[in-house]
């Protein structure tokens, strides 16, 4: 760190037991503090042969395993030595993967061999990656749940405008408050939250990202076009997420009511 301000770009490899969320919060800042650094995106490298066994193992306490939360976390998916197993188990592993992360980039190589250019400088966590999160949340497939994990993507659109006060609450909520409980009485665990809405009385599309307890929202440099219809497209990657209950919850924040909202955060039911 002698070398301050001159590096081009920082690459920082976690062990394999790792939170990547946690290491994530660390570089991920305001950019009103006016620090050179910032954090580009998140890559998960997946082994094609332990892979499964990995993303299957079980925790104690119903923990999710270390490997399921890096995949869910991830921007880029790498997919190595595919040359080690059979196209019947590597298209396993694809659908596992993807049934954790819905929006993450999927690579596949052997000797981790992959082009520069698709690892670096994603800006996945900044205002320009909000050109190609528009075309990437239109398809988003839901996921089924991994496994016994329950760990699913759910994706959803809402037209109109969110009040931007009322949006906040409802995604600390979710991610400080961990007050929010499925149909079942278990607890919403958002991993990643990601999407594109419209703020009332902002002309510019919003980007919202959250990862781990910390969440932003940023305008991007696309405007909303006069002639087209303003909506909300949210991603939650996460355990024990029920879509239905996601999507009215942020209604309840877009129509400006409180009534459904307050029978759904409740100080009695935070979760542990």
């Amino acid at each position: 760190m002698q070398k301050k301000g001159k590096f081009d770009y920082i690459l920082l490899e976690t062990t394999g037991l790792a939170d990547p969320g946690a290491v994530a919060s660390m570089f991920w800042v305001d950019a009103e503090l006016g620090v050179d650094i910032y954090l580009d995106g998140i890559i998960t490298v997946v082994d094609s042969k332990y892979g499964l066994k990995h993303l299957a193992e079980e925790k104690p306490d119903g923990l999710i395993n270390e490997a399921s939360r890096q995949v869910a976390l991830a921007d880029i998916i790498i997919i190595n030595k595919t040359d080690l197993v059979t196209e019947e188990d590597l298209n396993k592993l694809r659908t596992t993967i993807r049934s954790i992360n819905g929006l993450g980039k999927i690579l596949e190589t052997q000797r981790s061999r992959v082009d520069l250019s698709n690892v670096l400088d994603l800006h996945a966590f900044d205002s320009l990656s909000g050109v190609s999160l528009q075309k990437k949340l239109q398809h988003v497939p839901a996921t089924p749940p991994h496994l016994d994990q329950s760990i699913v993507t759910v994706t959803f659109e809402v037209p109109g405008n969110a009040k931007e006060e009322s949006l906040n609450v409802y995604i600390q909520n979710l991610l400080w408050e961990k007050n929010v409980r499925n149909r079942d009485d278990d607890c919403m665990e958002v991993i990643r939250l990601k999407g594109l809405v419209s703020i009332k009385d902002k002309p510019q599309q919003v980007i919202v990202q959250g990862v781990h307890e910390l969440y932003d929202l940023e305008e991007t440099p696309v405007s909303w076009k006069d002639d087209t219809e303003r909506t909300n497209r949210l991603v939650l990657i996460g355990r024990n997420l029920d879509k239905d209950i996601l999507q009215q919850l942020f209604i309840a924040s877009v129509a400006e009511t409180e009534k459904w909202w307050t029978t759904h955060f409740k100080e009695d039911q935070v979760c542990p």
